[in-house]
Formats: structure tokens, sequence, C-alpha cells
């Protein structure tokens, strides 16, 4: 339907004494027109943008022509489809469009006014929604977008219509210049280049393969092969389409990488209530059974939550009487690695929050840590923070350049540890489910806050050192339900729930519904399963058996139940318990069922 309105011109005229016509010329206005793309759908997704790939052209239902829009929430993502049109500043729109569905919603966004939206609560047939806005003063861009809400069915939308003055066409962007390369690592490569006017992302290629679209000016290209040569080109996007290539950029990845230094092929870790009884009694380090191939020493606790100074000693005689002496303490250590084991100093725990919020922070908490090692001759790190340690502020987004000061410092901080120790350093991490698998529905406070700013806050910790990780063992216990890649939600204690969670480590996931924004898989060799020893321990104690199911099922494909994983993983690294006090407390039950299990 053309609804173009003429463009009209004023006439002044008056007949002069000599007989002569003047005409008084009226600068032009720019005439209304339609400027939505492809609103009625008839050549797919063109021009539209769907989160999630959430959205596709159907036949069925349509309100105009032969196709519509038809998209579906699942989990965070409420199914938001969008284009940017060229628009005129200080000049007034109208925004409409038909829909059908719950909870429908159409605006636009980046208006430089007032940025509007409209929505229907239910339309079971064939709804048409409009509003009206005007651009700001330097506004030449406005995103139209039309979504649902998170857990409603599919909706439908059709016959879009963005009408007003059209703007200056957009140009295409130059191709960036100034790529570089930083240091690689075994498995991945930082990009950095210059930015180039008018362009609103940039795509990253690996030889001729696009691998990522950014918004900024620089990208991690990960999940390369250790000690191999790469090229990469990055080009430069807008509305108007894409740029050329830059200039090529070569990289080679090391043949190092975090790796699991000494471990074997399955490993049980677990921790050790060595500054504290905690109920179940003080255990000896040279009483730990051999069946522990690491021995997280619980806790290092910082002074206070923001100085970054990590403390460490052996619990006071008056809480544990059976505590050894300093030197009879080393002396174990010094046998368990002798044995092949790895003693580690665990940073956090339930009351030990840690918030590395300034520079000055971080670098007493290398110091502080160093020190801590170097006293008692320790392997590496395990980084166990809990509660409010680690949380993402307003407008951190994007997992893969976090800009967080307590992330940011945190990652420089461990960086410099592997760094000062070598390969040899084994680093693990005990995050909870809240701060990793809920990643996969919500992130930070989210695109329009309110949410909690700790959801999903350990990703960009794990992705920034995957490289340097040895293992990585979330704590599958006091947790509260978790929706999994399957999209439904699981609980803890029982072998279903200890499949999904680790499914996701090592398939990858969206985070927060953006499929642009995936957390990779990480190896198999990096994950173990975090369990409580007894039913003392935490909530979430899975019974032998169960535990048994979810190894069957991670590592053979056999005894899944109804979850049904995205692989099989033979070579996952084992189990991770809170805590070896306890599992002593209930008669060894969890590590003899460890032995016990047959990998092949």
């Amino acid at each position: 339907m053309d609804r173009t309105r003429p463009l009209t011109l004023l006439l002044a005229g008056a007949l002069a004494a000599g007989g002569l016509l003047a005409l008084t010329p009226v600068a032009a206005v720019a005439a209304d027109a339609e400027l939505a793309r492809n609103g009625g759908f008839e050549a797919g997704l063109d021009g539209w943008t769907c989160t999630a790939g959430s959205g596709a052209a159907v036949s069925s239902p349509v309100h105009g022509g032969t196709k519509a829009l038809q998209a579906t929430p699942a989990g965070s993502d409420n199914a938001k489809c969008s284009q940017t049109v060229t628009v005129k500043p200080n000049s007034s729109y109208e925004l409409s469009g038909w829909v059908r569905g719950s909870y429908v919603y159409l605006g636009a966004a980046g208006t430089g006014t007032t940025d509007v939206s409209t929505w229907t609560a239910s339309a079971p047939d064939w709804q048409r929604l409009s509003t009206r806005f005007t651009t700001g003063a330097s506004t030449t861009s406005v995103t139209i977008y039309t979504h649902a809400w998170y857990g409603t069915p599919a909706y439908q939308a059709d016959d879009l219509s963005l009408f007003g003055p059209g703007g200056d066409p957009v140009q295409l962007p130059a191709a960036p210049a100034g790529l570089a390369a930083g240091s690689p690592t075994s498995t991945s490569v930082p990009l950095t280049w210059s930015a180039v006017s008018g362009a609103t992302s940039y795509h990253v290629y690996r030889g001729t393969t696009k691998v990522q679209t950014v918004t900024g000016t620089s990208a991690t290209v990960t999940g390369l092969t250790p000690s191999t040569a790469y090229t990469f080109q990055v080009s430069a996007a807008n509305s108007a389409g894409e740029s050329a290539k830059s200039t090529a950029v070569s990289a080679t990845t090391t043949s190092g990488g975090g790796g699991n230094p000494g471990l074997p092929a399955h490993a049980l870790v677990g921790y050790l209530h060595a500054s504290f009884a905690n109920g179940s009694g003080y255990t000896r380090m040279a009483d730990v059974p051999d069946s522990w191939d690491v021995v997280n020493l619980a806790f290092g606790e910082p002074t206070s939550v923001t100085s970054g100074d990590i403390r460490f000693g052996l619990c006071p005689a008056t809480e544990c009487p059976n505590v050894e002496s300093v030197a009879e303490f080393k002396a174990a250590i010094k046998a368990k690695q002798a044995a092949g084991k790895k003693v580690l100093i665990s940073i956090g725990g339930q009351n030990g929050q840690v918030q590395l919020s300034t520079t000055a922070a971080r670098d007493t908490f290398v110091s502080s840590v160093s020190k801590i090692i170097d006293e008692y001759g320790l392997d590496g790190l395990d980084i166990d923070f809990e509660g409010h340690s680690l949380s993402l502020q307003t407008g951190d987004t994007d997992f893969r350049n976090p800009t967080s000061p307590v992330i940011v410092n945190l990652i420089q901080a461990v960086r410099t540890l592997k760094a000062k120790y070598g390969a040899g350093f084994v680093l693990t991490m005990a995050p909870e489910t809240f701060f990793v698998q809920l990643g996969y529905q919500y992130y930070g406070s989210g695109p329009w806050g309110g949410q909690d700013p700790r959801a999903g806050a350990y990703l960009p910790v794990i992705h920034a050192l995957r490289d340097d990780l040895t293992l990585l063992h979330v704590q599958d216990y006091n947790s509260g339900s978790i929706m999994g890649l399957d999209n439904q939600y699981h609980s803890m204690g029982g072998a279903d729930f200890h499949i999904a969670m680790t499914d996701m480590l090592l398939t990858g996931f969206p985070v927060a519904g953006n499929s642009e924004r995936f957390f990779p898989a990480l190896r198999p060799e990096q994950v173990a399963i975090g369990l409580p020893a007894s039913t003392q321990a935490g909530n979430g104690h899975t019974s032998p058996a169960e535990v048994n199911k979810a190894l069957d099922c991670l590592t053979k494909k056999t005894n899944c139940g109804s979850y049904q994983t995205h692989g099989t993983w033979p070579a996952l690294r084992g189990l991770m318990t809170w805590s070896i006090n306890w599992d002593r407390y209930n008669q060894w039950q969890f590590s003899r069922n460890f032995d016990a299990y047959d990998w092949s």
C-alpha cells in the first residue's frame, strides 16, 4: 500500500510594473515515505535481526501477503526482532504494525528524545499497534523492534511500518586499519584495530571464516590449536553493509597452555579444613588418604573485604586440639607432593569475601598469595570466591570484554601469578552455579537493569583464564534450580542435575540467550563435578549410585535418564568434594566410591 505524500512547493508571485512574474522559492521539505525494509517479511528476515535465532518467516498465520514473522521466547530471551532505519533529525514518525500473541511489544529506540513502545496483553487474532515519536536534533537513525515476554508462547508480527521523512543514505564504512595481534596463548589470539567512522559493528575473520561480531575495537579469537599459525582480518559494518576486509595479520599460538600438570587421567579433588574444624573434626595433612589427587587448603582469607591482603594459618589448638605443628604440616605437604599429589591454597570460601576493586588491592593480592605459596611450598591456587566477591557493574554486558574492576583486577592478578610460577602452576576454580550456569538465562543486571549483578559473574574470569585453567569444578550444591540447555529447570540432589550442569560446560552456551555472545565449551580434562561428601556437608548431597549414573552418562552415554547430552566425554577429569573432613566423618564413602568407579 503506497502511503507516500506529495512534496508541496509554495509559489508567491506579483505582477511587476514591467510585466515580470517574481517567484519566491521556499526550502523543500523531505517527503514522508515508508522506511521499514521488508516490513511484511515477504523476503524472510531480510533486514531484520532476531535475538538467539528466535525468529522465522512463516506462511501461516499472516495478516497481509504470504509471509509473517513468528518468534519464540526462550530462557531469558524475549525474542526481540529489530531493524535500524535511517531518519532525519527533528522529524516526526509513525510506527505501526499488526501482531498476534500475548504481551507483544512494538517500539522504537535511539530516537534522541523519548523512546516509545506500545503493547498488547492479549491478541488472539491480529491487532494493530501504533505509536509516534519525534527524533532529536542529531538523530540520524533509530531502531524499530518487536518482542514478546519471557516464558510466553510464540508470537506473530506482520506489515510493520515506519512512516516519515527518509534520512540521508548511510555510507558504507571504510576497511579498518591498524589491525594487530597481541600475545597468543596456546588456544587464543587477542586482536585490536582502529575505530572506523560510521561503523556500528566489526566482523572478525580467521582465514575466510567469520568467527566473531563485536561492537568495540578488540576481540579475542578462542578455540585455536596449539603451535599453529593463523591469519586474521577485520571488516567494518553498518546498515549500509560490510566494508572490505582489513590488511591481514598473522599469529602463531604457543605450545603451552594451562593443561593439567601432573594430574592423573581421572582425579579426585577435596578441600581440607586446614584453618578450622567446622563440626567435622580436624584432619591432619599426613592423615589424608592417597585417594585424593588434589588437596585444597581451606581457606586463605582477606584481612578485610577490599584489602586484597590474604592470610592463612593452621586451625587454632583451642578449636582443633589435634592440630599438627607448622613444621609437621609443611613436611606432610612435601610427602604428598613426592607421591604425585598437588596441594593448593584455596582463597575465599563462604566467609572470605574478596573484592579486588582497586589496582592496589590487586597487587597486594598477588604479593600476599605468593607469600603463602612460597612459605608452604604449594603447587598453585584455587579460587573459591563466593557471596558478593564478584559482581558486574551496570553496563558490563559482554563476558568477553569485562569492565568491572573486581573482575578485571582478579584476571590480571591470576595472570601475574601464573607468569611468576610458570607452566607447572595449578589453577582451579570452584564457583557456585549462580555465577556460571545461571548465565545462560541472566547476566549481570541485564539490559534493562534490575537483575542481580552477580548472575554469571564468574564467566568472564573463566573465559579470560581458560588457557591457564587446570580445573573448573562448579559447586553442584547449595544451589537453586537452574535451567539447562534443554530449557528445563533442574534441581540438585540427583544425577540429572550434575548431567545437565556439566553438559553446559562441555557444550558451551549463549550468555543471557544472546547467540552472538557464546561462552565456548571447556575441554573435558578441565572439568570436574563438585558435590558434597555427606548430608552434613551441604544441601544437594547425591548418593553414590546417582553419582555413578552421572559419570556413566557423561563419559559413556549410558544411564542418562531424560536429559540428552550434547556429546560424550570419556576424558572428564573427575570429581571434587566439600570436603575431605566431611568424607572422613562419613566413613570415607565419597572417596571409596570414586576409587571403585570403572571409567573404562
